[in-house]
């Protein structure tokens, strides 16, 4: 079989996860160890022992899954089912970072350290109430961006994650993304809901962020990958360290091409997604959109026990 190591987004977060895996494998607590240092705090202290509110805050989820996501692919190393048993590693939207890093691309601190710097600029982008998401139900991608652009009327309403063939998530102003709730449902989506999100992700008024990171990403090494990472902008696979960087920086403003990517895994040959860390989110919608891919959740020892089988 051809597997994948796929990395989740946002939203996956929960207060405890990584920490069975940092208590059975050393090589996992030193995965958050190394991120508390590069950041200067007890992170780990917030996943653990914090309150969800706090770990759901975009310049602390960021780093937080990725190190989760880290610590998991480290335990999976313990037990001989590292990076070098997959064929390519994507991730959904941060969970880029969390792929490049596991292809050895970036380093774990600076991983670390750019996450935490990416989420303070996204959140800082656009005011608090002035931006809105919503998930756009039994609507396709299409479908979806005609009915973003039919609300934006003179507003920013782009349709930013194409996560499966019937989940489109749109991100803009927040008059904007209402109207589009409303054309979404007379256009027959099925559901048309507003997201619990910080602010408007992956869409023009993320621009500041984009300039923040461009800053930020021209000082951080960037290796080629050990295993091609497919990126979220191209929904192909990128191996030139330039190239991700440029692909990082448009990655900020631009859509996530979840779908895409997943079905162009499988005409790569992958018949197995990994989804590596925190939840299963990724997992439905790879089953929603790959036809007879296997997938599995790898986030807890229990799970790693399950895969060695």
């Amino acid at each position: 079989m051809s597997r994948a190591y796929v990395f989740p987004g946002q939203g996956a977060q929960t207060i405890g996860m990584g920490k069975a895996l940092a208590e059975a494998y050393p090589a996992a607590r030193a995965v958050f160890d190394e991120v508390d240092a590069a950041l200067g705090e007890k992170l780990s202290a917030v996943i653990w022992d914090g309150d969800i509110e706090t770990l759901t805050l975009t310049a602390n989820a960021q780093p937080a899954l990725m190190a989760t996501s880290i610590a998991a692919l480290r335990a999976l190393d313990a037990e001989g089912l590292g990076i070098g048993q997959a064929s390519f590693v994507a991730g959904h939207s941060l969970g880029e970072y969390s792929a490049l890093c596991a292809a050895g691309a970036i380093g774990l601190a600076d991983t670390a350290r750019l996450l935490r710097i990416r989420g303070r600029a996204m959140q800082e982008a656009v005011p608090v109430g002035l931006g809105a998401m919503a998930a756009l139900l039994g609507l396709d991608f299409a479908a979806a961006a005609e009915v973003a652009a039919e609300a934006a009327q003179g507003e920013v309403c782009q349709a930013a994650n194409d996560n499966d063939p019937a989940q489109v998530v749109v991100s803009g102003h927040r008059g904007a993304v209402e109207r589009a709730l409303e054309i979404a449902k007379a256009k027959g989506a099925k559901r048309a809901i507003l997201l619990p999100v910080s602010a408007p992700f992956h869409c023009a008024l993320m621009a500041p962020a984009a300039q923040v990171m461009a800053g930020a990403l021209a000082d951080v090494a960037i290796a080629r990958p050990v295993v091609p990472v497919v990126a979220n902008v191209r929904a192909e696979a990128v191996s030139d360290p330039d190239v991700i960087r440029q692909m990082l920086i448009q990655q900020v403003t631009g859509s996530v091409r979840w779908r895409e990517s997943v079905l162009w895994m499988q005409g790569a040959g992958v018949d197995e997604f990994w989804e590596i860390g925190a939840g299963k989110a990724l997992s439905g919608m790879i089953k929603r959109t790959a036809s007879g891919a296997v997938t599995r959740a790898v986030g807890s020892p229990e799970d790693i026990a399950a895969v060695q089988g």
